[in-house]
């Protein structure tokens, strides 16, 4: 058999294996792979994401574990925080912003639950961050700086819904 005759029928075959094979499904919206804890970790992202937009510090209080840390990224310990240490971040910054505009693309999760739910479960939801808001500068001029971060956001299930470990 010559070269090019094998070499058709690999790709022959391999097109019509990709065209019967079941597509993958995705949560609505993203190029998550589609899974009911899939789909509960980014609704609860979602609704993160909504009250970022809306300001609402004591709702995203709500949604931090009571073991929340935040090492920020740095190598310096000095500005890594727990769950006081968020209240005080939501509560100071997050009060001075207005007209908040946060975008999240969610690029991968990894969760350590294998089938279903359990108290303890884990999950590791990769995004993109688009985000602007307005916030007045030293001088009291408005500024609407605009932030864009890759960041991870790290979930906990308490048998009840997801709480944020780190990462708000």
């Amino acid at each position: 058999m010559n070269r090019f005759l094998v070499m058709s029928l690999a790709l022959g075959a391999i097109a019509s294996f990709t065209a019967c094979s079941k597509p993958v499904q995705f949560v609505a919206g993203t190029q998550v792979p589609y899974s009911a804890m899939n789909k509960s970790v980014l609704d609860t992202c979602e609704a993160y994401r909504l009250n970022v937009e809306h300001g609402d510090a004591d709702a995203l209080m709500l949604m931090a574990h009571k073991q929340y840390w935040e090492d920020s990224g740095t190598p310096s310990g000095s500005d890594d925080y727990g769950y006081e240490g968020l209240r005080n971040v939501l509560l100071t910054r997050l009060a001075k912003a207005t007209d908040i505009r946060y975008s999240v693309r969610y690029v991968a999760v990894r969760q350590s639950c294998a089938s279903e739910l359990a108290v303890g479960c884990r999950a590791a939801v990769d995004v993109m961050i688009d985000a602007s808001f307005t916030i007045m500068n030293a001088f009291g001029k408005s500024q609407r700086p605009d932030k864009r971060d890759q960041n991870q956001l790290v979930l906990e299930w308490d048998g009840h819904r997801w709480l944020f470990l780190s990462g708000m």
